[in-house]
């Protein structure tokens, strides 16, 4: 809700591992480089540390993404395995087929050798990747120590990547595994960001979010940022988010180290994470004793009420917002609760009567279809699509447009509020599409087999890079290389009428502005949806104006 209040294009600390948003430090780039080493080692372990959210999983995504395509690499994410659970689970990441009876250990190293020993003999190398290590047992330890047996007289046949938390460093200094500890062919551990990296860092977060001007927070608010995250990316997250939100509560561009003290005490909610010397105001600058909880609630509701003049554009949003603020409001107090509930009646009342939400879906179960995802995206649209038919080419019988973006993100997804397709990119898979539906604070919501299935958020981020693709319709004398604008010109300058802040009255027999004013009046109304307000008319700014206007297009479904 901030981010238009610092000229913004979206919010720049979610914790989420959107790839747009990488920055790789110096030690970032040298833990990448001990990964690299360890790929070309000739087999064994390879060791990368760091304390919770240093971003050792920004530097596996750079190593993914940097694996050479005659290597096959198996991810394991979730390492609290039993032996046997394991070794299932590394025959299914490298698609190894098994016995239909496998009980045994034997079961699946005999048939995972032969697939090895295969590779090797095609030229190919085999990596698996633990995350999480630190939560594998010794025993489970050992046989990965046992699997990296397998080797010709030439190399291993087997490259393992444990990626994990300091204590796993404490689990292979364990004398029952020292004889995996001596085969750790590289090593690293990623420390924190250093004060100087820290500025970069949240520079870097906030330019990528469409800032052009100077940073909100000053060099005092900068440094007290890097005491109180200690230099950790993800609590660096936290703690600028909820300071912007502060700032734009007390309405401050400029975030003073006071916001982040109160910023702090709100996300880490402990006194001990604060230097002796920063003491910790009860109340926001100019709250004037307003509760925390109560003041976000009036902050969403007077958000809501900006939005609502947006000419009614999204109502499912609006409703899913007020109870938000209902619930805020009741943890502030009674009289805020009360006030906040009759104001959320009917929405909460709809709320009751949803449906049970989809089940989860492991994106490693997902068997994917890209003619299934575009039939999902097609009904949405009411759009025959025929079987074998190009999907953009039955669009534009019908007056829609493909629209194609290689660089998007979660935010801009929420922000058209439309179904689209991801382009999903599994290790060791092809890319494939997936028709996304729905969105939340944690899940995405697609269709699996014509069902409505959730992904959590950062398993879904580990397989999309930005790409997508979505349906939108064309407005009346659109084309990118068109000669005759005019009937663009007056369909804009018609719409953007409608919308208050957008453009200034008129009487109704006033001449249609020039490309001048227009442009202007397209900045006004690109700064009051979270656009970049260039001025540029593009296919984002007409389906956002296209919402504006009333004009019928499918919606993002509510979330359950």
């Amino acid at each position: 809700m901030y981010a238009p209040f610092f000229g913004l294009k979206q919010a720049p600390f979610s914790i989420a591992p959107d790839p747009h948003y990488l920055f790789m430090s110096e030690r970032h780039r040298e833990a990448l480089a001990h990964l690299l080493y360890g790929l070309d080692g000739g087999g064994g372990f390879v060791l990368l540390t760091g304390e919770i959210g240093a971003g050792k999983t920004t530097v596996c995504r750079c190593f993914l993404e940097q694996i050479p395509a005659t290597c096959n690499v198996a991810y394991i994410f979730n390492p609290k395995l039993t032996v046997t659970e394991l070794l299932q689970a590394i025959c299914d990441e490298f698609h190894v087929s098994v016995p239909a009876d496998a009980r045994t250990v034997k079961d699946y190293v005999d048939p995972l050798n032969a697939f090895l020993l295969a590779q090797h003999a095609a030229g190919r190398n085999n990596v698996l990747i633990i995350d999480e290590a630190q939560n594998l047992s010794a025993d489970v330890l050992e046989q990965l120590r046992l699997l990296t047996n397998l080797e010709t007289s030439e190399r291993k046949l087997l490259q393992v990547v444990l990626i994990g938390q300091p204590e796993l460093r404490g689990m292979l200094a364990r004398p029952e595994l020292e004889q995996l500890a001596q085969r750790v062919i590289a090593r690293f551990h990623l420390e924190a960001l250093s004060e100087a990296e820290t500025a970069q860092y949240i520079r870097h977060r906030l330019t990528v979010a469409g800032l052009t001007g100077a940073l909100p927070f000053d060099r005092k608010a900068l440094r007290l940022i890097h005491q109180l995250t200690r230099g950790v990316p993800r609590r660096i997250n936290l703690l600028c988010d909820r300071a912007l939100l502060g700032g734009y509560a007390s309405g401050q561009a400029q975030v003073i180290p006071a916001i982040v003290r109160q910023a702090a005490r709100e996300v880490f909610d402990e006194q001990a994470t604060l230097p002796v010397s920063v003491s910790v105001p009860n109340r926001w600058p100019g709250a004037a004793g307003i509760g925390v909880a109560l003041l976000a609630a009036a902050i969403v509701g007077g958000w809501l009420a900006w939005r609502a003049q947006q000419a009614a554009m999204d109502g499912r949003l609006q409703a899913a917002r007020v109870e938000g603020m209902a619930a805020a409001a009741s943890a502030a107090s009674a009289a805020a609760a009360a006030a906040a509930a009759s104001a959320a009646s009917q929405p909460a009342s709809a709320a009751s009567r949803a449906e049970p939400a989809p089940e989860l879906l492991t994106l490693a179960d997902w068997k994917p279809q890209d003619a299934d995802a575009w039939a999902a995206l097609a009904q949405r649209w009411g759009l025959p699509l025929p079987d074998k038919a190009d999907p953009c080419a039955v669009a534009a019988q019908r007056g829609l447009q493909c629209y194609r973006s290689g660089s998007g993100s979660l935010s801009l997804i929420r922000l058209i509020d439309r179904p689209v397709l991801l382009t999903l990119q599994r290790p060791g898979q092809p890319a494939a599409l997936a028709a996304l539906v729905a969105l939340d604070a944690q899940h995405a919501t697609l269709v699996v087999d014509g069902t409505p299935r959730r992904v959590a958020l950062p398993e879904l981020a580990g397989a999309w890079r930005g790409e997508f693709t979505t349906f939108w319709r064309v407005t009346p004398g659109y084309a990118e290389r068109a000669e005759n604008i005019v009937p663009l010109r007056n369909w804009l300058a018609t719409q953007l009428a409608k919308v208050p802040g957008s453009a200034p009255s008129a009487p109704a027999s006033a001449p249609t502005p020039g490309w001048p004013e227009l442009s202007r009046q397209v900045q006004a109304f690109q700064a009051s949806q979270g656009l970049q307000p260039d001025g540029r008319v593009g296919p984002i700014t007409l389906m956002q104006v296209n919402r504006a206007a009333g004009i019928a297009e499918p919606r993002l479904d509510a979330a359950r």
